[in-house]
């Protein structure tokens, strides 16, 4: 059998802020892959900027997960929609969050193991 080719870590990035406009503004100022996979803590927003998102040429996929701290009461959630994901990893993937009060504890989650192989931490955007 052969062995599969291993894949590059998922640049990854953490993105917090008070309002989850903001939040999704700041994404959409920097998304510059083509296969991107936005993870978003909380409920739609018809009015998110993100949801004018179809009218680029290639939209980031959008993936929300009930409101709840991801490193805690969200944790499971967060690793079962991480482990879906990660079947058919996107090129980038950013992970909106509406409270930033435990981000040191989410980054310390998604880089031990399995994760500290599959995802490539970049540097957090405030918005």
């Amino acid at each position: 059998m052969p062995v599969p080719f291993p894949r590059p870590p998922l640049p990854t990035t953490l993105v917090t802020g008070r309002r989850a406009a903001d939040r999704e503004r700041a994404i959409m100022a920097v998304v510059d892959e083509p296969d991107t996979t936005v993870i978003i803590e909380g409920l739609a927003d018809p009015t998110s900027p993100l949801a004018d998102s179809a009218a680029l040429a290639t939209p980031p996929a959008i993936v929300r997960i009930a409101p709840g701290c991801l490193c805690c009461a969200g944790n499971l959630v967060l690793r079962v929609t991480l482990n879906r994901l990660l079947r058919r990893p996107p090129a980038r993937l950013f992970i909106s969050l509406a409270d930033a009060t435990h981000v040191g504890q989410l980054r310390a989650f998604l880089s031990a193991s399995p994760y500290d192989s599959l995802l490539s931490l970049c540097d957090d955007i405030t918005a």
